[in-house]
């Protein structure tokens, strides 16, 4: 199935993986970014955790 790809086909989903790499690193660093943010913004207003 996949030998049977033109070769054009082979270099546009290697285009697709090499331009998503760098996209889910920074997804990823702004996705751990928020999750810490959220825990410290659970913090009350007296100090106790919800």
């Amino acid at each position: 199935m996949f030998s049977e790809l033109e070769w054009y086909w082979w270099l546009a989903i290697a285009a697709v993986l090499i331009i998503s790499i760098p996209i889910k690193v920074k997804f990823m660093k702004w996705w751990s970014k928020r999750n810490q943010d959220q825990k410290q913004s659970k913090h009350g207003k007296w100090g106790d955790e919800e």
